[in-house]
């Protein structure tokens, strides 16, 4: 057994590093000179801690194992105990999201119309999965579209860059269509998981120094890593064996395909080889992404700024999806006596806004900072960067395109990029330590 993986993206390396403990042959073919893909860690020239990627991890047990045996666990950095209050602009003034139903019931952050129908959903029954049900609809039968507007929606929006009324139930959040089959009631499914001890919240970390830390590390480890090296073309031969055709490098040949490209990348190289699945992959959405770093004198912000961030409901008619009050979570991350917000400009809800000129998007996050915020002074310093493809789309057309590719499994061609595994890091971690075990047991028979 000899496998090629072709991205050198996060779930990339993880598998790899995993196959190199199973004893399992491979190499990793990455086309850009810097491992990590979308985590990515910048160091501003002004002294500020950029994070393009992801700006905060939660950590699983998988990561956590995985973080002390690349010698990282004394890089690990809390975030703030602020950053357990989370904030949503409601009516041009942020509210703070309540924890818990019971925290929601007690608030006034919901009207007494939807806490009654909180109240109702303690009775529903258990029902099965409706097929092709999205988010919105799902917690629109539940708990009604107050709760869609004022907590799905902007939740959606920041962390999966999409629309609750295009992603699908079963693929952004298949724990939820469960609780329904099992418990009818999502609340009491939840309550259920409580008094099982799973209600332990995960801790929200970073890595000193960036989360990229985590993909340079895992890169440093390997011994086949090829950077640099394009995959031009894949050629499957007589015996089933696949020859990649590699840029700067002669032909070889592999056992075994591991796909940990973006949907768009992997369409090209499947294309010759099998055209309904690549058709399939490169109808997958990527919405267009601008993150803005705003950094601004502490005492020029009347905000106290005391949480980990805060999201815009789409309703609410603002110019970006929300900000992370990064000095707040990490405060050594900006120089002292400063502030800094990284506002997400972008996704499938605001993609016109991520694709205007940068000028326009520095100036309309100013001014819309300073108007929510209360700041009464210009930024010290901006700077933005751009993804013109972010986060895949759990939407129909991801469902699609996972179907068309499971079959490739059995011609020994699986995916593990995220739009397969996940798009947090823990479940990219999960997903390709799963999959080199399940290398490693074929190779051991």
């Amino acid at each position: 057994m000899r496998i090629a993986i072709i991205g050198g993206g996060l779930t990339g390396l993880t598998l790899a590093y995993y196959l190199q403990k199973e004893g399992v042959a491979y190499d990793l073919f990455e086309a850009n000179e810097r491992p990590g893909g979308n985590l990515l860690s910048p160091l501003d020239q002004a002294g500020y801690q950029l994070e393009a990627g992801p700006n905060s991890l939660l950590l699983s047990a998988e990561l956590s194992e995985l973080l002390t045996e690349l010698g990282l666990a004394d890089h690990i950095q809390e975030a703030a105990p602020v950053s357990q209050h989370r904030y949503v602009l409601r009516q041009g003034q942020y509210q703070a999201l309540p924890g818990s139903p019971p925290a929601l019931l007690a608030s006034n952050f919901f009207s007494w119309k939807t806490k009654l129908r909180l109240l109702r959903e303690l009775l529903h029954r258990p029902t099965p999965p409706v097929p092709g049900e999205t988010v919105a609809a799902f917690f629109e039968r539940h708990f009604g579209a107050e709760v869609v507007n004022y907590a799905v929606n902007p939740f959606v929006a920041g962390i999966y860059a999409g629309d609750p009324a295009e992603l699908l139930l079963s693929l952004t959040f298949p724990q939820l269509a469960a609780l329904e089959q099992q418990y009818g009631s999502v609340l009491r499914g939840f309550a259920a998981g409580q008094k099982k001890g799973g209600s332990g919240r995960r801790r929200t970390i970073t890595l000193r120094g960036g989360v990229q830390a985590l993909t340079d590390a895992l890169a440093a480890r390997l011994t086949h890593y090829h950077p640099g090296h394009s995959v031009l073309a894949i050629h499957q031969q007589a015996d089933s064996q696949y020859e990649l055709t590699v840029q700067n490098q002669p032909p070889a040949t592999y056992s075994h395909l591991a796909l940990a490209l973006p949907t768009y990348a992997a369409a090209e190289l499947l294309r010759p080889l099998h055209p309904g699945a690549a058709t399939a992959l490169a109808a997958v959405r990527y919405p267009p992404m601008t993150l803005v770093y705003s950094a601004y004198d502490r005492a020029a912000v009347a905000h106290p700024l005391v949480g980990f961030g805060a999201l815009h409901p789409r309703v609410e008619g603002t110019y970006a999806a929300g900000a992370i009050w990064t000095s707040a979570i990490f405060p050594d991350r900006v120089p002292a006596g400063q502030v800094l917000f990284t506002s997400f400009v972008g996704g499938t809800q605001f993609a016109r806004q991520a694709q205007e000129p940068a000028a326009a998007q520095l100036v309309a996050v100013d001014t819309e900072l300073r108007q929510l915020y209360g700041i009464g002074a210009a930024p010290r310093w901006q700077g933005r960067y751009y993804w013109p493809r972010s986060i895949p789309q759990f939407d129909a057309h991801l469902a699609a395109a996972r179907a068309a590719v499971a079959p490739l499994a059995a011609q020994g061609i699986v995916a593990v990029a995220n739009w397969a595994a996940g798009v947090s890091v823990p479940d990219c971690v999960k997903h390709a330590r799963a999959t080199a075990g399940a290398f490693g047991k074929q190779h051991g028979k």
